[in-house]
């Protein structure tokens, strides 16, 4: 057994990825039933990774709407638990080669560390290339991230339940997805298996291991002095449009080696009228939420508080949504609508303001 995954498989390990899978989800009846023999469910998990017997369950899938319409697909707890012992020893390999223009799923960093240096950036440079990758997770190529992964994975057992988890993906998202075709493509790429399931702890990981030989390009052979991206969407800032033009079609052909396409609407335009990234309408000197953001929160607070009027919810769950939402519009400068939005709910102070 390689060293690798005899770390993976180690009982220690295990434990430590129950409790990540497990954390906010307790109440929920398959964590429940899994921790209700614990032991023995780990034992027989250990086993099967042991043995390479394991083999990941069927996916239950469902649609959200955050505010873009996606289709989410959860694997099964004992699933999450592998996913999770997965990414514990092998994430601290490849973050150390991770760009710092790269923001979403990441220790240190997040959504609001990403719009810091959005902004900041857009107080640098005059223009700005704003670009999404199309159809991003139901895009990404299986034989591509295999070989990203295995430049840094030379453990033929971890490669193998790479495998496991990858195959379990196929055909999850292949309704999401057009089919393209790339220079150089024959008959048979249009059959290579493709998509990662959103929603795996694997699958946000290894989105940004796709996409990292992507992220070095745009920093050292673009040269570009000013770049964030999160997940799929990017920020290219340049103080000339024309430059901007040029690393457009750059950056089309380099994420064609990827097999992926950005939405032909990318074009560069002045920061000065603003930059709609993760929620917000970035200017250099202030933000804003994106109004449709606040239309949905004022509709599904009012939900709320129907329901709780109803005494179907608490007074408690209202709060702790206001307080969500509040901690989140704080990070623009929406003092005005925080207060007008609290001033609506008289008997709900309490301390969200």
């Amino acid at each position: 057994m390689g060293a690798m995954f005899k770390k993976i498989c180690s009982w220690l390990n295990l434990r430590i990825a129950y409790r990540k899978a497990a954390r906010g989800k307790r109440g929920r009846q398959a964590a429940a039933d899994f921790e209700y023999n614990l032991a023995d469910h780990l034992l027989e998990l250990q086993d099967d990774l042991v043995n390479r017997t394991y083999q990941p369950g069927a996916y239950h899938s469902f649609i959200i709407h955050d505010p873009k319409r996606r289709l989410i697909s959860a694997a099964p707890f004992r699933d999450r638990v592998v996913h999770h012992a997965l990414c514990c020893k092998t994430e601290p390999i490849f973050e150390r080669s991770f760009s710092s223009a790269s923001f979403a799923n990441r220790v240190g960093k997040g959504t609001h560390l990403a719009l810091d240096r959005a902004q900041a950036l857009a107080r640098r440079f005059q223009y700005v290339l704003q670009f999404d990758v199309e159809q991003f997770f139901p895009a990404i190529d299986h034989r591509i991230l295999r070989r990203i992964l295995a430049r840094k994975i030379d453990d033929p057992e971890v490669l193998w339940l790479v495998d496991q988890i990858l195959a379990s993906g196929v055909g999850v998202l292949k309704d999401q997805y057009t089919l393209r075709s790339f220079p150089g493509d024959n008959p048979q790429d249009a059959l290579r298996p493709r998509g990662l399931p959103i929603g795996n702890l694997t699958s946000q990981f290894w989105a940004n291991c796709y996409l990292n030989p992507f992220d070095h390009f745009v920093e050292r052979e673009l040269r570009c002095r000013g770049y964030v991206r999160y997940v799929d969407d990017g920020l290219v800032f340049a103080r000339e449009k024309r430059t901007l033009w040029k690393w457009r079609e750059a950056i089309i052909k380099r994420l064609a080696r990827l097999r992926l396409t950005i939405h032909p609407a990318a074009h560069p335009r002045p920061v000065s009228e603003g930059i709609p990234f993760l929620g917000f309408v970035i200017y250099p000197s202030h933000r804003r939420l994106k109004r449709r953001n606040v239309v949905n929160y004022r509709r599904r607070l009012r939900r709320l508080i129907a329901g709780w009027i109803c005494d179907e919810r608490t007074r408690e769950a209202v709060l702790e949504s206001l307080r969500g939402w509040i901690n989140h519009a704080r990070y623009g400068d929406t003092w005005g609508l925080r207060k007008s939005i609290t001033a609506q709910l008289p008997n709900l102070h309490g301390g969200a303001s």
